[in-house]
């Protein structure tokens, strides 16, 4: 390479360049009050206006799923009539009047497809072919993206195999008569790997790499024989390195030797993005070939922001423009130096970036057939021409594809059109070029809050980082070594020899012992109760500050031991991986927040509102509390429960489900590590019917927390409404019950996202959750459509061993559990119709997941809790119609909504009556501190977990009031 210039004169040289690239944009001139007019006008006032911004995205976004002139109108009408620009907001006025929603309807759909093909070049290759041929015929290469980009079934991921082959014949057949150079006119295609499988999941890149090379690698041995070019688009964070896997697992298969038309996109936002490139130049050197690298800014920025705080994980781009731009900077530098064996291209339309990237690789010695500029279609075009005039090779990425699919893309284009950082709302001939091309500034270095927040939810697993993939298959190993120790009860921290033997399998391997556990009795119960009955004082009377300290530092191990504990899971109760970990997640910010809001509770609050007095109301613990918990959640409800009356100040009896003893004794253990008194929380496994029964009739327990079935729990409140008073009064029972949780599709859904929600919230953890979707309701002319891609969706669901992490619905927790959802299946296919069934082991406790519809609403499947993998589907003409069915349930625990229409939206969110309603998200995953979770109606009392009001129960209320009236004078009113 040739010497590098002092930063001086490389600056300079820069500017220079960059200069001359603005000089040589066209001003783009445009008659009033023609379409594109328009567009710039929607622009502008967009640019200005961020509330009317969200509303035309969100308006764009619904469009294309409107399939009436009312429905045009009304959403229109709905939208717009306030907070709008003039212009529009008299359009919807007028088109909210019966005659002109036709007009009103017509007009808008023609303006946004107008806006559509400004930014996408046709439905299909066939359709986008004039187009391409002109670019190519100007000396403009072109690569095509297939819009759509959200795969719910096998069946549409080998539909998308097909369009791509399709797209490679008809550009080579149609491009050998276009009188173009051969860099224009040779065939070029972007390809989004997350298309070519319904599975695209970052904690099993084998699996996923299995299952689309299948599908990627005839795409790449047909670019070959045709002598085209295929890049590997790039998509958000999360998937990176399972993009990588694939890409590499791709180059080494027989048939693509010596082929060098792959390419692969790289994003500067992302803060390591220098070290993809280093690991995509060793890639190149170890496979013997060069490839192609589109260096872009990226285009998921406000996405990748959001998900990283919701999930507490590190944000991974960087969060200022400028920073981006200077990363672009280095990351171009380094690309540079990879050459030959990476071939450089540049995706961006900063002029400054592209000076730069011209500048640096001619102090590099690249001549500059070496390198080409990219530009996105629709977009920056007189930008390109510049850039082309200056002798280098510029590709434009051109969108194929329908409206609907590639509504995704589309809302991310006008998002760069009218943010106010972008660079193509300031106008080339109009900028300031000191401005445009003032050296971007690096990022500054990151600063601490002044003040942490009191609670943040604790991070998920980052299943994209292979130290964390690792992490999880060594505690496999490890918990598997660990089967067949004894466990027993523990009173008063001895372990004692129990009354009866059981022996604890993993669902997944019947007949294999986890561990034999010791059952207590009621003679164990009777100990454990008085033990704690004597404990009680000290624990309440340490006050909330010290009982905290010891559950943070509970917290605090159980996060240090997150792989141990979500391994025991998955062995003990057959959670996928995703689903331990996020047991283990929930039960450290069970920990965490209530010992939070026992401080809070306990400190009370001053009801001072005369001179002369002070009156103080606060809470304290109520006593002993009997935990009886269940097995699907084994570590977060019963933790969460068990935190709750500790951090409340009463003593806790845990009493674990028949089919999770193993890791709730592992939590008990933690407890008295942490500091727990071994008198304040005790441990007694075994049988509900023995040991809960004598807990819940015990005289000394003030507090029943359970978590289970409905008969049961009306079982509990029945026996301690009948037994005698406990020391804290009558007992208090926390129960929470189960479900028949709905969800509403509605006709302007984006099906995609509802599809996606549906399927994770019915067949997730093979549908043994209380919050588990069991009936959809959709809504008029969405029921086709929906009912087609949620049959593949299903069929196509992963069924298999818990400790494969490409698993979704594993197998039930029991054989009884098996057979009750057998015989609800049988009563399905009498009643009603199946629509999708998977495909599920016939050995084992497998169910596989179903979909039946034709059963009349009355039906005992529609109506009684089954937890399993089955789902109803019902159809309904209007909204309010689904609404009516949804509330016609016997339980009201969770519920969901997908809609884009404001007013149903709003319509939902007061007459949809479950205790923790969704829009337009998934009815499971509910967060600690954000989403306080519980029902009423047979759901349970009302009480909320992980909320401010759930230490309640536990709790007493005191007031204290003290006369401050002393001979005639007032303390208060004298220190004034």
């Amino acid at each position: 390479m040739a010497p590098t210039p002092d930063g001086d004169a490389l600056e300079r040289r820069i500017q220079e360049r960059g200069r001359r690239l603005l000089a040589a944009v066209e001003p783009q001139r445009l008659l009033h009050l023609t379409p594109a007019w328009w567009q710039e006008r929607l622009f502008e006032w967009a640019t200005r206006d961020p509330t009317f911004r969200v509303k035309l995205l969100r308006f764009v976004d619904v469009l294309p799923a409107l399939r009436s002139a009312q429905a045009v109108a009304d959403h229109v009408r709905q939208y717009f009539r306030e907070g709008a620009p003039g212009p529009v907001a008299l359009g919807s006025r007028v088109g909210g009047q019966r005659p002109f929603r036709p007009v009103l309807s017509r007009v808008v759909r023609q303006g946004v497809f107008a806006m559509a093909d400004r930014f996408i070049a046709g439905r299909d290759a066939q359709d986008a072919l004039p187009k391409l041929r002109a670019l190519a015929e100007a000396g403009v290469a072109s690569t095509l993206d297939v819009l759509g980009e959200a795969t719910l079934s096998a069946r549409e991921a080998d539909g998308y195999r097909e369009r791509y082959l399709h797209l490679l014949d008809t550009l080579a057949a149609a491009s050998t008569a276009w009188n173009a150079p051969e860099f224009a006119r040779t065939p070029n295609i972007s390809v989004k790997l997350s298309a070519l499988t319904p599975h695209f999941e970052p904690a099993a890149p084998e699996a996923v790499s299995r299952d689309i090379q299948p599908r990627l690698l005839p795409i790449l041995r047909r670019a070959r024989e045709l002598g085209a070019g295929i890049y590997v688009d790039m998509e958000q964070y999360r998937y990176r390195d399972l993009v990588h896997r694939v890409f590499a697992d791709a180059l080494l298969e027989e048939g693509l030797e010596g082929w060098d038309g792959a390419g692969i996109v790289v994003q500067a936002y992302l803060r390591d993005a220098l070290d993809v490139l280093e690991w995509l130049e060793d890639l190149a050197r170890r496979t013997g070939r060069s490839f192609a690298v589109r260096l872009v800014k990226g285009a998921y920025w406000d996405e990748e922001r959001v998900v990283a705080r919701q999930l507490g994980h590190p944000v991974p781009v960087f969060e200022e423009k400028s920073a981006t731009d200077w990363h672009f900077e280095r990351c171009t530098e380094r690309l540079l130096r990879a050459w030959p064996h990476l071939r450089p291209a540049f995706g961006t339309h900063n002029p400054r970036s592209i000076a730069q990237a011209m500048v640096r690789a001619e102090e590099a010695g690249l001549p500059p057939e070496a390198l080409e500029f990219q530009t996105l279609y629709g977009m920056a075009e007189g930008l390109r021409r510049a850039v082309s005039a200056l002798g280098y090779r510029t590709r434009v990425y051109v969108p194929v594809g329908e409206l609907i699919p590639g509504m995704g893309y589309l809302v991310r284009r006008l998002l760069e059109n009218t943010a106010n950082e972008s660079w193509i709302v300031h106008k080339f001939e109009s900028a300031d070029p000191e401005e445009v091309l003032r050296p971007p500034a690096p990022p500054a270095p990151a600063s601490l809050p002044v003040r942490a927040a009191p609670f943040r939810n604790h991070p998920a697993a980052e299943w994209h980082l292979p130290a964390h993939r690792e992490a999880m298959r060594q505690a496999l190993a490890r918990e598997w070594s660990k089967f067949g120790r004894r466990i027993g009860p523990l009173v008063g921290g001895r372990e004692l020899p129990g009354r009866e033997l059981a022996a604890a399998e993993p669902p997944a391997h019947p007949g294999t012992l986890l561990a034999e556990v010791s059952y207590a009795g009621p003679d164990e119960a009777d100990e454990a109760a008085e033990r704690a009955r004597r404990a009680f004082p000290a624990w309440r009377d340490a006050g909330a500050r010290r009982r905290g300290e010891i559950l943070r530092h509970a917290a605090d191990l159980l996060a240090a031991r997150r792989w141990e504990f979500a391994a025991l899971m998955v062995h003990e109760c057959a959670k996928p991986w995703r689903e331990a970990d996020g047991d283990v997640v929930e039960a450290v910010d069970y920990l965490r927040y209530y010992a939070l809001q026992a401080e809070r509770l306990e400190l009370g609050e001053h009801l001072d509102l005369v001179p002369g007095e002070r009156n103080r109301t606060f809470r304290e613990g109520r006593g002993v509390a009997a935990i009886i918990a269940p097995w699907n959640f084994p570590l977060a409800i019963m933790a969460g429960m068990t935190a709750a009356a500790l951090a409340a100040g009463c003593c806790a009896i845990v009493k674990p489900a028949e089919e999770s003893p193993v890791v709730a004794r592992r939590f008990v253990d933690l407890l008295h590590e942490a500091g727990v008194p071994p008198d304040v929380v005790h441990f007694l496994p075994g049988r509900g019917e023995v040991v809960g029964e004598a807990l819940v009739r015990h005289p000394q327990v003030d507090v029943i927390a359970f978590t289970g079935s409905a008969e049961v729990g009306l079982h509990i409140l029945a026996v301690a409404a009948s037994s005698p008073a406990a020391p804290a009064g009558p007992k208090r029972v926390v129960a929470e019950m189960g479900g028949k949780n709905a969800v509403i599709v509605d006709e302007d859904a984006d099906i995609d996202e509802a599809v996606l929600g549906v399927v994770a919230s019915a067949f997730g953890y093979a549908g043994q959750k209380c919050s588990a979707c069991s009936r959809v309701i959709v809504v008029g002319s969405a029921a086709a459509e929906f009912r087609e891609r949620l049959a593949g969706a299903v069929e196509s669901l992963p069924v298999g061993l818990p400790e494969d992490p490409w698993t979704v619905v594993p197998p039930l927790i029991s054989d009884q559990a098996k057979e009750k959802v057998e015989q609800y299946l049988r009563l399905a296919t009498r009643e009603g119709r199946l629509l999708a069934r998977g495909d599920a082991p016939s050995e084992g406790r497998y169910v596989a997941p179903q979909v039946f519809e034709g059963l009349p609403p009355t039906s005992a499947v529609a109506r009684e809790e089954i937890f399993g993998p089955v789902l109803t589907l019902f159809t309904v003409d209007r909204f309010d119609e689904a609404l009516a069915l949804a509330n016609d349930a016997e339980y009201a625990l969770t519920g969901g909504v997908f809609s884009r229409n404001p007013r149903n939206i709003a319509l939902a969110m007061r007459d949809f009556r479950v205790g923790n309603l969704y829009i337009n998200r998934k009815i499971t995953g509910a967060m600690v501190g954000r989403q306080p979770f519980g029902g009423f109606r047979r759901s349970g009392l009302g009480d909320k977990a992980g909320g401010p009001d759930t230490l309640i129960p536990f709790t007493v209320p005191r007031v204290v009031t003290e006369n401050t009236l002393r001979r005639g004078f007032a303390e208060d009113l004298l220190a004034r």
